[in-house]
């Protein structure tokens, strides 16, 4: 659309969810590298508008100090599109027993650390912690997006979405919040299909 002519970001700003401690913004890996280069180098987003959190950052609380007062200052999240971790976590906002608020530098688990490691060269180069919105951040957006696919998301999608709310699996909380839309292929909407058929709209 945008290259159509359809859709400008000019006025657009953007707040990533996370970013990886110990990745600099040039880093491949990186989330910063990765929407420079597949969104903002492709639009006309001011670089100055757009905004991911320091991985490099010295002093960590401080940075989470300060993307939470830049949150603020913008008057909070207007849309926030979330994927789904298949422990449940969204953003880097892992398994727990609470449902954290604030920005925050995370431990990520085992199972996040392996699944990521895809993307490096081997599960020893991925980073075991990242700096994340908060749960309170992301539920006070005025709209949610979840997105899903492929067969491994399909059991943990069905049990945030019609198990217990419960901070062991993040993402259940959405349940809680007031404009949520859920996007996910065939294989990741298999067990809702099969035990939830009358939720679906394809």
């Amino acid at each position: 659309m945008y290259n159509r002519g359809e859709i400008s970001f000019a006025r657009a700003t953007s707040v990533n969810l996370d970013e990886y401690v110990g990745l600099a913004g040039d880093h491949d890996q990186s989330y910063r590298y990765f929407m420079q280069k597949y969104l903002f180098d492709r639009v006309d987003i001011k670089f100055e508008n757009t905004n991911v959190p320091l991985g490099t950052a010295s002093d960590l609380d401080a940075e989470c100090k300060r993307y939470d007062a830049l949150i603020e200052s913008l008057g909070g999240i207007d849309v926030q599109v979330l994927g789904i971790g298949l422990n449940g976590h969204i953003g880097f906002n892992e398994p727990s027993d609470i449902f954290p608020y604030g920005t925050a530098a995370v431990k990520l688990t085992e199972s996040t650390v392996k699944a990521n490691s895809r993307f490096f060269a081997s599960e020893s180069e991925v980073p075991t912690m990242a700096i994340s919105m908060g749960i309170g951040q992301i539920m006070s957006a005025k709209k949610i997006i979840l997105l899903a696919n492929g067969t491994a998301k399909a059991e943990i999608l069905e049990r945030a979405l019609f198990g217990d709310v419960t901070p062991t699996v993040p993402a259940s909380i959405l349940r809680f919040a007031g404009n949520v839309e859920v996007y996910a292929d065939e294989e990741a909407l298999a067990i809702i299909a099969k035990e939830h058929p009358e939720a679906l709209i394809y």
